[in-house]
């Protein structure tokens, strides 16, 4: 449904510009890597919310915990995550990216970084600061209204 808003509007289709090239970065390192998008996307999972079980993982990805731990079974063959026993209980594994795992979400994160830096890069100093004060603006205005959507 299209907003008579016109900066709904605008900012459906920036986000759509963004959403495309943040995707398609992830997107391609998945390919580039041999990984599934599930598999990439429990490795972003993991590296911004830290070690974690698989429990979180099939409730982050949708699906059973054994579906889980199938696909993180899969993940340690590649040498991607490491899984280990909690010391306090044993039926509790907690999961964490290997060297190999954050190196390639850190070059993802470069390429998208990348991207932006280009994007800054076609605009005049004024521009940027125009741009800049409006995302600030943004940000303010969305943490007002909270993390969550409606």
């Amino acid at each position: 449904m299209q907003s008579s808003n016109p900066l709904t509007a605008t900012l459906h289709e920036w986000l759509g510009i963004f959403r495309r090239s943040l995707m398609g970065n992830f997107f391609m390192y998945a390919r580039n890597n041999g990984l599934t998008m599930a598999q990439f996307g429990t490795m972003l999972h993991i590296f911004h919310k830290g070690a974690c079980g698989v429990s979180d993982i099939g409730s982050d990805l949708g699906v059973t915990n054994s579906a889980a731990s199938q696909m993180l079974e899969r993940m340690v063959q590649l040498k991607l995550i490491s899984r280990s026993e909690d010391p306090t209980d044993r039926r509790v594994k907690h999961i964490v990216l290997t060297d190999k795992g954050r190196q390639i979400i850190e070059e993802s994160s470069l390429a998208f970084q990348t991207w932006m830096e280009d994007l800054a890069g076609t605009m005049t100093s004024e521009e940027q600061e125009q741009v800049r004060d409006a995302l600030v603006i943004l940000i303010e205005k969305a943490n007002q209204l909270g993390i969550s959507p409606r």
